[in-house]
């Protein structure tokens, strides 16, 4: 079981075990905004409420530039295990500006790629082959990106995280 964790703003900031949700809560550290019905944690002097969400008490802010690594599990993620030029299932990735020309490994430049549409592209832009991105490369965005944890999201986060978005 895992309990979202809200800074002053109501902002996302992480996911932690009820565990230590618990201890920031009996250490007055945080409070409980959310909890879940029916399943009580027993313990030496009685019952306590199993933690969804918590809100920090004393942390208010989330830092502005969030880096996002890239990487080949977050590009194909991103672009829907679509291929960007046919849009068929991607198992690969392809450097739009191949690496050979100066091509970065950035949002901007990896795409989602069939091994089909990536071997025949090879060391070749698109505009080489006379073919379009079916959308442009950008990084992501949203919260789910930020906090790790949030993509298998309990029912009780959703009105947290829409506020997040």
């Amino acid at each position: 079981m895992r309990t979202l964790v809200l800074n002053a703003g109501y902002e996302p900031l992480a996911v932690v075990s009820f565990k230590r949700a618990l201890v920031l809560v009996m250490n007055e550290k945080a409070t409980v905004i959310e909890c879940v019905d029916g399943e009580p944690i027993w313990g030496a002097r009685g019952a306590y409420d199993r933690p969804a969400v918590i809100l920090l008490t004393r942390y208010v802010r989330v830092p502005g530039g969030r880096h996002i690594p890239v990487t080949r599990r977050g590009v194909l993620r991103r672009d829907a295990h679509r291929c960007a030029y046919c849009a068929k299932s991607a198992s690969t990735i392809d450097h739009v500006l191949p690496r050979s020309r100066g091509g970065a490994d950035s949002w901007e430049n990896l795409v989602a790629c069939c091994l089909r549409c990536n071997n025949v592209k090879g060391d070749r832009t698109p505009q080489e082959m006379g073919w379009e991105l079916r959308l442009a490369p950008r990084p992501p965005r949203g919260v789910q990106w930020t906090v790790r944890g949030t993509d298998r999201a309990d029912p009780r986060w959703s009105p947290y995280l829409g506020l997040a978005a």
